[in-house]
């Protein structure tokens, strides 16, 4: 493996990959197209087509799922990108005009999940439909948007963790990358006479987390016992990994006026109150027909 990487090149010297010119954007003409957001875009497609497929297993309308889209996809990018903005206010607060920068990255998946489940539950009360059945349905579409649009964190060069080296270390030239994201035992790490930092894929591991949840709530679907309990599993399987993740990441979000990781906490805290309400629900159930 070569000491000097090319500027654009990403590589995963444990497993012998060397990826040259690894692109930021894609070119049409003289205009630039972020493949951040190609990728968000066509993972929130496939999601909604997904869910769809799902509202019709279920006996729901699919077209639900495609009147619901634009309103959801709007206010959740815009949830996200609030809650990003807050959480890195120092940053924002003496550089205003970089909160509307979204091709730079920037969006919180929590303030996303956040906004849609709000936009969602106004959307039933309007409409007159069962919110936690729509909840179970939508749940699948968003995994589907998590796992693709981890690889915009890719091609973007974010969403790493602390230095490694193990199996799916990755390297990347330290003049792509964000220095707020370089942490004291990266940079300690850094060999004279290169040019790039070794760290965790943090976006790799969050991705196959939610590939494996999506496969497994895929297989529980006809089994679930109440409508919300796909939701609540997800909550908690998520806010597992997510937690466990978040403990190595680099450009982690804290809660203000502490050294907390936002993300974390919320992780912990939303897996342990779906896990109780889930037995709890659970337990209501049984009662009802013993």
């Amino acid at each position: 493996m070569a000491e000097m990487m090319g500027e654009m090149d990403i590589a995963f010297p444990n497993l012998g990959i060397y990826l040259a010119n690894v692109p930021k954007t894609i070119m049409i003409g003289s205009f630039g197209i972020a493949l951040y957001g190609v990728v968000i875009a066509i993972g929130m497609i496939l999601g909604l087509t997904l869910s769809s497929k799902i509202a019709g297993r279920t006996g729901q309308d699919p077209d639900t799922i495609w009147d619901l889209a634009a309103s959801l996809i709007i206010f959740s990018i815009i949830g996200a990108r609030i809650y990003y903005v807050i959480f890195m206010w120092d940053f924002y607060k003496d550089n205003p005009m970089q909160i509307f920068n979204l091709r730079g990255g920037g969006l919180a998946i929590y303030g996303g999940i956040i906004a849609g489940v709000i936009t969602l539950f106004v959307y039933c009360r309007r409409k007159g439909k069962s919110f936690p059945l729509l909840l179970d349905t939508v749940i699948y579409g968003l995994l589907v948007g998590q796992i693709l649009g981890r690889w915009g964190n890719f091609f973007n060069r974010e969403v790493f963790g602390e230095y490694t080296d193990s199996l799916f270390a990755m390297r990347i030239p330290v003049a792509m990358v964000r220095e707020r994201d370089i942490s004291a035992s990266i940079a300690a790490h850094m060999t004279e006479g290169t040019n790039y930092i070794q760290v965790h894929p943090t976006f790799l591991y969050e991705g196959m987390w939610n590939l494996m949840l999506l496969i497994l709530l895929l297989i529980y679907l006809k089994h679930k016992k109440f409508d919300g309990e796909i939701a609540l599993l997800y909550f908690a399987g998520y806010g597992i990994g997510r937690a466990l993740i978040e403990s190595i990441r680099t450009d982690q979000l804290y809660i203000t006026g502490t050294t907390i990781p936002v993300s974390m906490m919320l992780g912990i805290v939303m897996a342990v109150v779906s896990i109780i309400a889930i037995l709890c629900i659970r337990t209501a159930i049984r009662k009802k027909t013993a």
